[in-house]
């Protein structure tokens, strides 16, 4: 198992109830239209995961591109926005084959975790080449390497308290114990990032970065970046 198949299964790790997922992905939806620089752009949202509420974003843009690499949440995205006439979803090989310089806004939440150095940069290369000369990159939810997993279950119990699952949340926090989170965590790795670290990551890529005053979601203990090309 590798992180895209253990996240292309629904089962009660990843999310405590379907409260948590229906606001877990509302709330990272909000945080992104508040991003979208005008109506007429152009966005896309790379390792979107089920992204119940991505009408939200489809808003306030002209249209909005869905990408998702895990088989079984790509098939049900297609689903459930195919009556959607701003939203489509494509797999990542059909993203990156898109126009150069077709992009407005690219939004990569809660995956650098899961990349390597390597394959961050690779990613970041394709999002360069596809945003157009004034476009940004948004790079969401970046760990630090300080107490991650214990700012992450905190985070989840607050977001729990604030909206109506705290209980369901102190179990799904025992669950993931026993799961193979921990498991994959030991054979796959996370990634972990300083403010610095990315920021000179950034600016390797070609980018022109800076530390977001907010984090996209509900933990603020982790950092987006707003990236221009440079």
């Amino acid at each position: 198992m590798d992180w895209i198949s253990f996240y292309d299964f629904k089962h009660s790790v990843i999310y405590v109830n379907g409260r948590h997922r229906d606001v877990h992905y509302e709330t990272i939806a909000k945080d992104i239209r508040a991003l979208v620089p005008s109506p007429d752009a152009i966005v896309m949202d790379y390792g979107c995961g089920e992204a119940t509420s991505a009408a939200l974003v489809a808003q306030a843009c002209q249209h909005l591109t869905l990408v998702e690499a895990a088989p079984n949440v790509h098939a049900a995205l297609r689903e459930r926005y195919a009556p959607h006439p701003k939203i489509t979803v494509m797999t990542p090989d059909d993203a990156a084959a898109r126009p150069p310089g077709s992009v407005d806004m690219i939004v990569l939440h809660s995956v650098a975790q899961y990349l390597t150095g390597a394959e961050l940069d690779a990613m970041m290369a394709t999002f360069r080449k596809l945003l157009k000369p004034s476009g940004t990159f948004v790079l969401g939810d970046i760990v630090p390497p300080q107490m991650a997993s214990v700012w992450a279950a905190l985070s989840l119990l607050r977001f729990g308290a604030a909206n109506g699952f705290f209980w369901a949340a102190v179990g799904g926090l025992i669950r993931i114990l026993l799961s193979d989170y921990f498991t994959l965590k030991k054979s796959h790795g996370l990634s972990h990032y300083t403010e610095a670290d990315m920021l000179a990551k950034l600016r390797a890529a070609g980018f022109a970065p800076k530390r977001a005053a907010h984090n996209i979601g509900h933990n603020q203990r982790r950092m987006t970046f707003l990236s221009t090309p440079a």
